[in-house]
């Protein structure tokens, strides 16, 4: 037996903390390495048929033929989203249940309610922001109203029938922004679904709303519903020809909504990084592409950390929002 003198026992010990000191990395790495042995359940804080509830069927179906195990899409809707955001956040943080989650529950939620059982920060690994994606200020299209003027001019002369529907503060917020901005009141019907306040529009339910564009264009193609307005800055690809709220006359409405990935606070670094690469290599796919287009989606990208920076911009302009339209949800 070789003994090892001071210098020896100086570069065993070295050598022995080198690898103490890589133990959690080379577990981040096992797990990633590992990743996925299960199905990845994808949880939308909606029910079916919105843009969020489309933009996280599109990505599930890509996880399950790129990252060789099924993803399923699991919604959870109720209470503006918190419903299934407070399920994620509850949910063990491996990676294999995750959260769809829009600007409602990241940036708006925090801005309109004092106290809510998660934080947008604190709460989440943040893994992309996945896609943007305007909201449609839309009537029946079978109605007198055609144009944003025509809308405000109605809601003056029928104060006790006109009303606006959304599916969370998102929405809301947006829709009392406008009433603010345009001097009228239309008074809120909450629905579950952007599906739903679209079918709500065409039955005449109500009056308008700020529809997700993914259930609104092919009602807005066929004629059946018509859009006044985008809230977006900019005009909408899809549909040239419809003016922004600027345009249409109402100054201070320029809102884009997101859905971004997000997973329980806690999940390994490494799995989270292999998530944001394939998000990224997702979106970039020609078919994926199309698709979203279709819906009236433009993809996003980028990395969690920079999604983790929108949400912290964001969160005081919609508080300074929220404030100055005197909006609070408790």
């Amino acid at each position: 037996m070789r003994l090892v003198g001071s210098s020896g026992v100086a570069a065993a010990l070295t050598w022995a903390a080198a690898i103490v000191a890589s133990a959690p990395a080379t577990a981040q790495g096992d797990a990633a390495a590992g990743y996925p042995k299960q199905p990845i359940k994808i949880v939308v804080g909606f029910a079916p048929g919105g843009s969020n509830d489309l933009l996280a069927r599109v990505i599930s179906q890509k996880f399950g033929e790129l990252l060789g195990a099924p993803s399923v899409v699991e919604n959870r809707p109720g209470a503006g989203a918190i419903i299934g955001t407070e399920f994620v956040v509850r949910s063990p943080p491996d990676g294999y249940t995750l959260l769809m989650a829009p600007a409602g529950t990241l940036t708006i939620n925090p801005a309109v309610y004092s106290k809510l059982n998660y934080d947008p920060i604190k709460s989440f690994e943040h893994i992309a922001l996945v896609a943007t994606y305007p909201f449609l200020l839309s009537v029946n299209g079978e109605g007198p109203i055609k144009t944003v003027k025509d809308l405000i001019a109605f809601a003056k002369a029928n104060p006790t029938k006109a009303n606006y529907s959304s599916t969370s503060t998102t929405f809301q917020l947006l829709s009392e922004l406008f009433n603010a901005k345009a001097g009228v009141k239309f008074e809120h019907i909450p629905f579950k679904s952007g599906g739903e306040v679209v079918a709500a529009i065409l039955s005449g339910q109500v009056t308008t709303a700020f529809a997700d564009a993914g259930p609104a264009l092919p009602q807005i193609k066929s004629g059946k519903l018509r859009a006044l307005a985008t809230s977006g800055a900019q005009r909408f690809p899809e549909l040239p020809d419809l003016p922004t709220m600027k345009e249409a006359g109402v100054e201070g409405v320029a809102v884009d909504g997101f859905s971004g990935l997000v997973a329980p606070a806690g999940t390994p670094s490494a799995i989270v990084k292999k998530l944001e690469a394939e998000v990224n290599a997702i979106i970039k796919l020609a078919d994926v592409q199309d698709r979203l287009k279709q819906i009236g989606i433009v993809p996003a990208g980028g990395t969690g950390e920079e999604f983790r920076a929108m949400i912290l911009r964001d969160i005081p302009v919609w508080t300074a929002v929220a404030k100055a339209s005197n909006i609070k949800l408790d």
